[in-house]
């Protein structure tokens, strides 16, 4: 009988890509997700269709509807599945919108995740539990770093993050936004379950992560939501930094393969911060002009002076302990890829 998965917030941009790699393993996928994306941001983040995908591509794939809120949902899923490895990506995923729904905010990443560690320490405590964290449990420090200003991007200014903010960095002590704190909960509940009840568990602290199969919306996830709006001719806003703010980017994909080289190896209460690297870092201008390189088309933006509330003026991952854990792992899809790529998809949803 082929191992289970089970993967919540299975129709989002990780999730269904940890349900097709998975699958490709030969693993029996479950997938958890009430299309909450479309009530958090309207029906521009309705995954529906993602949902779909995962049902006719994925043979036997298996869909509960269930929200990570129901405890005794939770709870009654995980005694009848008890999977080999659960993946958990369901969350409310935007800083800015946490502020407007602190409870709906706080219920979802942080008590949920509560929920189905305990129904998995009672159902399957030896199975891994891979999370999905953020680089937003750091809150606003990496701002305290010295910076250089360069023509097109900040960058840091002191040789100790040269490869990035790795693992050991301060996570107290900073603006995190509701946001970051519910998932700071979440975080530090996931590592506590791995230490005190020795299960298996790991956060991955993700910077920006994306893919062709992201419903980007403009509070959250931000190169898809770029070239929507490039392809659409539609005005983008940038808030603050002069437009020169840094994020590193990496592709579901690569999530997804160092999720399974952790399943296959796992440890008790890691934490790895999960993103593209200096190598696919950019800014907001240099993520203009790659929009406008690929489709040919000029980008429409307004700038606002006003930065988001606990925004990160320069974040990239350091990737070397991830490196030294897994060495089977490392980038494969550049930053070329990934905008080639979105714009695809964001080409193909328009005619359908």
């Amino acid at each position: 009988m082929a191992k289970k998965i089970l993967v919540t917030g299975s129709s989002g941009l990780i999730g269904s890509e940890v349900c097709v790699y998975f699958a490709n393993q030969g693993y029996a996928v479950h997938g958890l997700d009430n299309n909450q994306r479309a009530v958090f941001f309207g029906v521009q983040g309705d995954t529906r269709w993602n949902q779909k995908r995962l049902e006719e591509e994925i043979a036997g794939f298996t869909h509960h509807e269930l929200d990570i809120r129901d405890r005794e949902g939770v709870k009654t899923l995980l005694n009848e599945l008890r999977p080999e490895v659960l993946v958990h990506a369901a969350a409310q995923p935007s800083h800015d919108r946490a502020a407007a729904i602190p409870f709906a905010d706080f219920d979802t990443n942080a008590v949920g995740t509560l929920n189905l560690l305990e129904a998995a320490r009672w159902a399957c405590p030896e199975s891994p539990f891979i999370h999905m964290s953020t680089n937003k449990v750091y809150g606003d420090a990496p701002n305290n770093i010295l910076l250089k200003e360069l023509d097109t991007r900040w960058d840091y200014d002191d040789p100790v993050y040269e490869n990035g903010i790795a693992e050991s960095f301060t996570i107290d002590q900073s603006k995190h936004s509701l946001f970051g704190a519910s998932k700071v909960a979440s975080d530090i509940i996931v590592q506590e379950y791995g230490r005190y009840f020795d299960m298996p568990t790991c956060c991955l602290r993700g910077g920006c992560l994306t893919g062709p199969n992201h419903a980007g919306v403009e509070l959250h996830g931000f190169l898809s939501y770029l070239m929507k709006c490039n392809l659409e001719g539609k005005q983008y806003t940038v808030f603050g930094y002069k437009a020169k703010q840094v994020r590193d980017n990496i592709h579901s994909l690569d999530v997804a393969h160092f999720m399974w080289e952790f399943s296959q190896a796992p440890r008790c209460g890691e934490v790895y911060n999960l993103g593209g690297g200096k190598q696919n870092s950019c800014s907001m201008l240099e993520a203009f002009a790659r929009a406008e390189d690929v489709t040919g088309k000029a980008m429409n933006y307004t700038y606002s002076g006003q930065n988001r509330e606990g925004d990160h003026i320069c974040y990239y991952s350091d990737l070397r302990k991830m490196e030294a854990h897994y060495p089977k792992w490392g980038i494969t899809k550049t930053l070329d890829d990934i905008f080639s790529e979105i714009a695809d998809s964001w080409k193909l949803r328009n005619t359908l």
